[in-house]
């Protein structure tokens, strides 16, 4: 069955760790909940119970208010104007909640069925002062920084062992002139997730064994760590895949590989047996405290919530701009894959830290952008 599974991997030229909607590409309409339920992947819901402690009920549920709120957060967020301070999914509520700095906004936004929080800073002034900080150099201490809409502010996160460090102290002091910052400690630095060459899984490029991401028409969208422009790509078997066309990191961290030789690419993410193989019909983006889940040739299906958009993560290789951050686990090897929320496309696994015995969190990079950056086009069912 092994062997049968990472043959499709090969074929499907899709698998393992994308944001705005592509052109075309809309928020699903809100449906029938008994319907809506009726075409969830048993399997998908099964991985939300084991993930996210939830019961049936309660998955299902949760996939359902989620699919609305998906489509709520664009008509409320050009509903508040340039009062728009953020958005985020309320898993108690089953509600968006979005933020605005003005009284008068509020009413128009409620009438797209999302809840109100009011707040002193705006989107455009938050994400101005993360800007700020994207332009100091930081050391190895600070792990990264988002904007969080939820406190309203910059979220700075450094590595508890070095918060006296010197020049951490000294680029905490600088951040903090850049606008409402406030710091957050974390256990351990994020790291990529390639690994070494190990027999067996969906892609080789060098020594480096990585996950595909998405299908496009032409090929796959994975990682910009795991391969240079023009490094060749094998699949499980040795045979060649194609060739790295694009690829951008540190700034970035995203790539895409051609396919030919008898590699063809199909709309599918790998379940690995934890779930049916997912169908891939679109790319809207999902708010943050949404669920989503993650598939990787090393620890396979996972599930979690996104916790953050737009960080910038400082990896020991440099920092990447504009990542998104969950609570999904993910291990060495796991990097390109798939992230999906839903049937969804919402981007591929950069880097993070733990692991799937103890948890972690992963940053993914979206799905769109790699999109638009290389002028691609999602492969959808």
């Amino acid at each position: 069955m092994r062997r049968t599974t990472v043959v499709r991997v090969g074929l499907s030229a899709l698998l393992l760790l994308g944001t705005l909607a592509t052109s075309g590409v809309a928020p699903a309409a809100a449906e029938d909940a008994t319907a809506a339920a009726s075409k969830l992947s048993p399997g998908l819901v099964s991985a939300m119970q084991r993930d996210l402690g939830l019961t049936r009920n309660q998955a299902e549920a949760r996939l359902a208010a989620e699919k609305t709120a998906t489509a709520v957060e664009n008509k409320a967020r050009h509903a508040s104007g340039s009062s728009y301070g953020g958005s985020w999914f309320d898993a108690r509520s089953g509600k968006l909640t979005v933020a605005v700095t003005r009284h008068a906004a509020a009413d128009a936004v409620r009438t797209t069925g999302a809840t109100v929080r009011l707040v002193k800073y705006s989107a455009k002034q938050l994400d101005a002062a993360k800007a700020r900080i994207d332009a100091l150099t930081a050391p190895r201490g600070v792990s990264g920084w988002h904007v969080d809409s939820r406190a309203n502010r910059v979220v700075v996160n450094v590595v508890t062992t070095q918060r006296r460090d010197n020049d951490v102290q000294a680029f905490l002091a600088r951040a903090g002139q850049a606008g409402p910052v406030t710091v957050e400690e974390t256990a351990t630095a994020p790291q990529t997730f390639s690994a070494g060459t190990v027999g067996g899984d969906p892609y080789y490029t060098g020594n480096v064994r990585c996950s595909i991401g998405f299908s496009v028409y032409g090929g796959f969208v994975t990682a910009g760590h795991c391969g240079q422009p023009s490094a060749a790509v094998y699949g499980w078997d040795r045979s060649y895949i194609g060739n790295f066309q694009g690829s951008s990191f540190p700034g970035n961290d995203y790539a895409w590989v051609n396919v030919g030789s008898g590699w063809w690419t199909v709309p599918v993410v790998l379940g690995w047996g934890t779930v049916p193989d997912q169908l891939v019909r679109g790319s809207a983006e999902a708010p943050v405290g949404a669920s989503i889940c993650r598939s990787g040739s090393t620890s396979h299906w996972h599930c979690g919530t996104v916790l953050a958009k737009n960080e910038t993560v400082n990896y020991s290789q440099g920092s990447v701009y504009e990542l998104t951050k969950t609570s999904v686990c993910a291990e060495p090897g796991d990097s390109g894959g798939s992230f999906i929320s839903g049937d969804q496309a919402q981007g591929v696994t950069s880097g993070g830290w733990g692991n799937c015995g103890s948890g972690g969190e992963t940053w993914y990079q979206p799905v769109n952008e790699i999109l638009n950056r290389y002028g691609l086009t999602l492969h959808t069912a």
